[in-house]
């Protein structure tokens, strides 16, 4: 079972301060920007976790907006202190660095930054005396600057067809820098020129770059611990110069597959030269490379027993000469995967559950490319199968959808195994907190990326929580996205049918403060819109009848979202739809549900009084569509409406005598012991009825439905009379002349029936 611990007070204060910047850390100049309060002084811990946080909501929650100048905030050292910092994406542009040139910062990792241009080269120069690990992954435009300065427009700046490329950068000063990531950086940059300054670096990550000569790595063999070549197509050269590098501890050449075609092959001589040359290698991958010859033993030669990881036991030949197993072994995509005996602790790969999360887990930050098609594979271990490492899993995906917000092939992939994963079998080992985040990166999708199958895949895993409850704590939010989901008339039906039921699951059992917030979204107009375009196509779906029922419940006991329907030609669409669908049950009972609603708002009753619509109603008196539940409904609207008395009957057909008769009919043909599609929340609009001698008729519905109600769901309705203060008023109305004795009979069983249950329940023990 995943912990449910609280957040600690330093993450809730950071939170915070971040969403209150004004007014907590610092104050806003004329200009609009933030500067910091004299009076505060921050460490580096603190500084550090207020930027990399920062990053984080701005990446990860679609209601944090940042400020333009939050970096000037840590512009002065003597009062804040940066040290190691996190950016990522477009959220970094030059004038942050530059805001921040003069701190002392040790760590710097730019992830995706592609906003920055050269001018943020130059500011890296600020950092050269102090910065010790620096990553410029994926920071395609930091080589660039304007062909002609002040001839350009600002947006020229990311637009390499008006820059020009920055050739004559180096490393020179970075004189303590020995962690450096240049992966995906633009072709054409001269390498070997750029990093000749850097005299010990320890780890290199060259990903994606292409250089036919590699022999400059060797001015770094007594140094460089860990060596990233993935998607450089290699060559007999490359590997000479590797295998020289004899101090690595961590080799990566592998590569992406699907990507583009790569003439070099791994053959079991390379696999051999990296063990005898390198013995300090405790971590290699060589996922998706082809494996020109069999490097494994046959079937027949692999021992018995238990899988191993032992290297005189190894499947794969050449690493029986391994002096101790790896650490980390990546093979995903490779046939050797699917060995028995891999000399590793922790694999990549495609065989199973392990080396899948494995996998998700290695490339995440840097290869979304290749997580999607692991998390694919994860979707199927979930979907076929059943997922044993479910924590470590759904934390997986969750960090893969936060990292990757705007990639498609991620977020289709990532919110399809999130459905599985958040299933009711695996329910009982997620904590509240493991599922509110599931349902952050949810809703971050549905937000960020408006594709049918990422939509389709994240409304139906929404479908898998406890609705309202568990997305109460966003309630407005999901609320918004799903109304713009269903805005569209080209929606897919299919996720139309979702979102109405999700829609239809939210309004149901929620406060009135809430329904009357969504109303003023715009629901009951999207809802009448849906209504409106079935009709024009003449079908009557569950998208139709769930519409309906939506209306249904989020006008029970609110006024203004009934008034809403009104004046948005609720009435016509409920005309239309009885004489377009006269046999569609469903349909009927939500409807009628619906203007029951309306009806027991005093103020829009008399919009209801109207010949075509009286006639309706007491038709509809006699309808057996849905066992009783469309005649009750129906009586029920007229009992609001005879309520107003004889004075407020303003047509002259049908007359209010003929109504009220086929009133009493329609309730004495009634089964009391009938079972109701129906539910309760207050029973405040029917006992309004009984102490009153207006309408008799109106009296005896509210007290059959009381009657029909606590005989049928004792455990359910008797408390909620009792604690309505529902007997007294059955008390008095049995002592007025102007109710039915039948009325009055009825009345004095609902009292029976209650006072019974309170004596079943008493609790007797001392």
């Amino acid at each position: 079972m995943a912990s449910d611990t609280p957040e600690s007070l330093m993450a809730l204060c950071t939170d915070f301060c971040l969403r209150n910047l004004d007014g907590t850390l610092g104050y806003l100049l004329e200009k609009e920007t933030l500067r910091l309060h004299p009076d505060i002084f921050l460490p580096s811990e603190i500084c550090d976790r207020l930027v990399n946080e920062y990053v984080e909501l701005v990446n990860a929650a679609c209601n944090f907006e940042p400020h333009e100048s939050f970096f000037s905030l840590f512009s002065d050292p003597r009062s804040t202190r940066l040290t190691r910092i996190h950016l990522r994406e477009d959220l970094v542009q030059d004038q942050d660095l530059e805001a921040i040139r003069k701190q002392d910062l040790v760590e710097l990792y730019l992830t995706n930054c592609e906003k920055l241009s050269a001018k943020s080269l130059q500011t890296l120069r600020s950092f050269s005396h102090t910065l010790v690990s620096l990553s410029l992954f994926g920071c395609a435009n930091i080589f660039y600057e304007e062909e002609n300065p002040g001839g350009c427009e600002d947006e020229c700046l990311v637009n390499p067809t008006c820059q020009v490329l920055v050739k004559d950068f180096t490393f020179e000063g970075f004189s303590r820098l020995r962690f450096l990531n240049l992966g995906r950086m633009i072709d054409g940059v001269p390498v070997e020129s750029l990093l000749r300054p850097l005299n010990s670096l320890a780890a290199l990550d060259l990903s994606g770059i292409q250089t036919s000569d590699a022999a400059f790595l060797t001015q770094w063999k007594d140094s460089l611990v860990s060596l990233v070549l993935y998607n450089m197509d290699l060559s007999d050269d490359h590997i000479r110069v590797i295998v020289q590098l004899h101090k690595l501890r961590h080799l990566d050449i592998s590569r992406d597959r699907l990507s583009s075609y790569y003439k070099f092959k791994l053959t079991r001589k390379v696999l051999s030269l990296f063990v005898q040359k390198l013995g300090n290698l405790m971590s290699l991958d060589i996922s998706g490379h082809m494996i020109l010859e069999n490097c494994s033993i046959s079937k027949m030669d692999e021992e018995a027993g238990q899988t191993s990881i032992e290297p005189s036991k190894s499947s794969i030949m050449p690493f029986r000469a391994l002096k101790r197993p790896l650490q980390f072994l990546g093979l995903f995509e490779t046939s050797l995967c699917r060995l028995t005996h891999i000399p590793a602790y922790k694999v990549s790969g495609d065989k199973n559950e392990e080396q899948v999360l494995n996998a998700i887990e290695a490339y995440t930050e840097h290869r979304p490319e290749i997580t999607s098609r692991a998390i694919n594979l994860l979707f199927d271990i979930a979907r076929i199968e059943r997922c044993n490492q479910l924590l470590r899993a759904l934390k997986l995906v969750i960090t893969a959808l936060k990292c990757h917000k705007y990639d498609k092939n991620i977020q289709v992939t990532g919110s399809a195994a999130l459905f599985y994963l958040t299933n009711s079998e695996y329910r009982s080992e997620q904590s509240i907190k493991l599922r509110r985040q599931v349902i952050q990166v949810v809703l971050n999708g549905m937000e960020s990326y408006q594709e049918v199958t990422v939509q389709r895949n994240c409304c139906l895993t929404l479908c898998n929580f406890s609705i309202p409850e568990e997305l109460e704590f966003q309630y407005r939010r999901v609320n918004e996205l799903l109304l713009s989901i269903l805005n569209p008339t080209r929606q897919d039906e299919s996720i139309q049918r979702i979102a109405v039921h999700l829609c239809n699951a939210l309004v149901c059992q929620v406060d009135n403060d809430h329904k009357e917030a969504v109303g003023k979204m715009g629901f009951v107009v999207t809802m009448l819109k849906l209504i409106q375009k079935k009709l024009l196509d003449k079908i009557c779906d569950q998208v139709m009848e769930f519409s309906w029922s939506a209306l249904w419940n989020i006008t029970d006991e609110t006024p203004d979202n009934c008034e809403m329907f009104l004046n948005f030609n609720g009435m016509k669409l409920f005309l239309d739809c009885l004489k377009e669908f006269p046999e569609k049950q469903e349909l009927h009972r939500n409807m009628l549900g619906l203007l029951g609603n309306v009806a027991e708002v005093k103020e829009l009753r008399p919009q209801l009084m109207t010949s075509q619509f009286i006639s309706v109603f007491s038709n509809l008196l006699e309808s057996k569509a849905d066992g009783i539940e469309v005649s009750y409904n129906a009586c029920g609207v007229l009992s609001h409406i005879m309520f107003d008395g004889p004075e407020a009957w303003g047509i002259c057909e049908p007359q209010r005598e003929e109504v009220e008769e086929r009133m009493w009919a329609a309730i004495q043909s009634w089964d009391v012991n009938s079972r109701r599609n129906i539910n309760y929340r207050s029973f405040e609009p029917i006992l309004r009825l009984l102490p009153q001698g207006i309408s008799p008729v109106s009296q005896h519905w509210a007290t059959w439905a009381l009657y029909n109600l606590v005989s049928v769901y004792p455990d359910k309705y008797c408390p909620l009379l009792i604690k309505e203060g529902g007997l007294p008023l059955l008390r008095d109305m049995i002592k007025m002349a102007t109710a039915r004795q039948e009325t009055k009979e009825m009345a004095r069983k609902v009292i029976e029936h209650c006072s019974n249950f309170k004596e079943e329940n008493m609790d007797t023990s001392r």
